[in-house]
């Protein structure tokens, strides 16, 4: 029996503070029985969002540690909503039961991505993530998650390894936005901070099929300019700490018409804005992102540029971001490195 009909976009499993939307909400309503315009799934892993692991990394002495504080925080907020970086994650499972009014197109048995944030997804968790290392942002996880009718999930592709797919459909909406925004431009110089990473390394990629005429990559350590430059998807590699912005204006010349920030650290506002060009666009994909020092900075640099939010929804970016990891072997380079050093399972279900 189902508990009747809910508001498409969650407003109904809002806990506290009442009147607010459900990724601002401090607390949501979790329990696995649906509305009816509801999906539950059963499921099977989280992908922690690369700012909030790191921060969750450095502020606990052990991986224990941080495998319970995910266990406390979920059970505390009802979602996955890391209270210090205001980020989640999203995740992958076995659709469970449809309500009959949802309008997500989804059936009973189906393996799903969400793509939408953790911090707005009620979700529990029944296995206090015993199956975890924590060493890990992919998370193996017994539990139910709610998805609304206003929600977005994707079948997961059978012809790759389920962590793979889910590394990449993380990130889905970064190659998509830097796709769009390198359009815009006649054959611009496009600079990647933090290219070595998921989100980095699949904007690279879109901005050269998007027509750049020139792709820098910068990177924080010389074992990543290796890799990034192994992958064929930059023209020149830097290594530089992304929070020095003298340091980076210093090895960026000239300047780019478009920077794509996707660093996992705090603190790289100062050297995007002056690693652009006038009347270039900064795209900030990093949560680890300070927007006011952003905002700020630019005022009092004097920064003709325009600064977008990395939306994690374009139409079709799923879609596309599997495309450049099918297709681009430098993509898949990078990602199989990455989920390598993580010692997750590449294999193909049957």
């Amino acid at each position: 029996m189902h508990r009747g009909t809910g508001s498409p976009i969650g407003l109904h499993r809002v806990v506290e503070p009442a009147g607010v939307l459900p990724q601002a909400a401090w607390r949501l309503d979790a329990t696995p029985e649906i509305y009816d315009d509801e999906v539950r799934i059963a499921v099977e892993r989280l992908n922690l969002d690369a700012a909030s692991f790191r921060q969750l990394t450095e502020a606990h002495a052990s991986p224990g540690a941080v495998r319970d504080e995910v266990v406390r925080i979920v059970g505390e907020r009802g979602k996955m909503h890391n209270p210090v970086t205001g980020s989640g994650g999203m995740l992958v499972g076995v659709v469970d039961e449809v309500g009959p009014h949802s309008p997500l197109g989804l059936a009973p048995g189906q393996k799903v991505a969400t793509l939408v944030s953790l911090t707005l997804t009620p979700l529990q968790i029944r296995d206090g993530l015993s199956g975890w290392d924590g060493h890990s942002e992919q998370v193996p996880a017994a539990g139910t998650a709610i998805l609304f009718g206003r929600s977005i999930a994707a079948p997961l592709p059978d012809d790759l390894p389920p962590p793979l797919a889910l590394a990449v459909m993380d990130v889905c909406g970064a190659p998509a936005l830097t796709e769009r925004v390198v359009k815009r431009y006649d054959a611009p110089r496009v600079l990647v901070i933090g290219a070595g990473g998921k989100s980095g390394s699949l904007s690279m990629a879109a901005a050269r099929r998007a027509g750049a005429s020139g792709v820098v990559a910068a990177v924080p350590t010389p074992d990543e300019a290796d890799a990034v430059a192994d992958s064929g998807l930059a023209d020149d590699v830097v290594v530089v700490d992304a929070r020095d912005p003298v340091a980076v204006a210093q090895v960026v010349t000239p300047t780019a018409d478009v920077t794509v920030v996707c660093v996992d650290v705090p603190g790289a506002e100062g050297a995007a804005l002056l690693a652009t060009a006038s009347g270039g666009t900064v795209i900030f994909f990093s949560m680890a992102t300070s927007f006011s020092a952003a905002a700020l900075g630019a005022e009092g640099l004097a920064a003709d540029v325009t600064m977008l939010v990395g939306n994690g929804y374009t139409p079709g970016h799923a879609a596309m971001a599997l495309d450049l990891l099918r297709t681009e072997p430098g993509v898949h380079r990078l990602f199989t490195r990455r989920l390598a050093d993580l010692d997750l399972d590449m294999r193909v279900s049957p």
